[in-house]
């Protein structure tokens, strides 16, 4: 490499681009009410589904499928399903604080994350029955659940980056759900729903969630003991803390 041959730094100041690209990571606020008067461009769904594309997979398999979905009749279907799903939990005295699902109703933008999960058979499995194999077939199920969680959540990035609140709906893992909505909007057998984003212009100024601080959620060279959780630690906080940070202003998390 001789003298005048560019560096990366060069190029770019690379801790501006962190910061433009941080920018857009906290600009990813949830919201669950929409402008419902919006109408979101074909081409903004392009653009989101272009970034999901790219996203890293186990293989490169690149097992996802992204099915929009415009026709407010099914938006209002599919929204009811989880409306009626929080009634559910209620009469199964699950004490979890369930959003009101209403929302989705009215997203502008709706799209059904898709995993096709005989891509497995890509990644390092036996495929022979034998233990070893159902341990590498777990693991393989693992690997394909991330790939698709980062293909989502570049997808998320890019509504962001677009100027979207968005709502990232993971209630739809149940049996029930995937047989009442499969054939709603057509998905074949093979295929499995992930989860639902819905996007839009929010309808009220959106505000930041609390999160962990870094120094909680980062170790050197070797996990501190001191940032490990008991079980008895988590149970805690899920009864004393949860309630007090969940959909809430971090500004109002006392």
């Amino acid at each position: 490499m001789t003298d005048d041959t560019p560096t990366p730094t060069d190029k770019f100041n690379q801790v501006e681009r962190y910061q433009r690209f941080l920018e857009v990571v906290r600009a990813r606020m949830t919201t669950r009410e929409f402008d419902p008067g919006y109408r979101v461009p074909r081409e903004h769904y392009q653009m989101i589904i272009e970034a999901a594309r790219h996203a890293p997979s186990g293989a490169d398999a690149q097992p996802w499928h992204y099915l929009v979905v415009t026709d407010p009749a099914l938006k209002e279907q599919l929204g009811e399903h989880f409306v009626q799903e929080r009634y559910r939990r209620i009469q199964l005295g699950m004490k979890f604080p369930s959003p009101n699902y209403r929302g989705m109703k009215t997203a502008p933008g709706l799209v059904v994350v898709l995993a096709d999960f005989r891509y497995v058979r890509a990644f390092p499995v036996l495929d022979d029955g034998s233990p070893a194999d159902l341990a590498y077939q777990r693991n393989a199920e693992r690997i394909l659940l991330q790939s698709v969680a980062a293909s989502t959540m570049a997808a998320h990035l890019a509504a962001a980056a677009l100027g979207y609140g968005v709502w990232w709906v993971t209630a739809i893992g149940q049996e029930e759900a995937q047989q009442a909505l499969r054939p709603l909007l057509g998905v074949p057998d093979e295929l499995s729903m992930i989860d639902i984003m819905c996007f839009g212009p929010p309808r009220k100024e959106l505000y930041r969630r609390w999160k962990r601080p870094l120094d909680e959620i980062m170790s050197w060279d070797r996990f501190d003991p001191a940032k490990f959780r008991t079980g008895a630690q988590i149970d805690e906080w899920i009864a004393n803390d949860r309630h007090r940070v969940m959909y809430r202003d971090e500004s109002r998390v006392d």
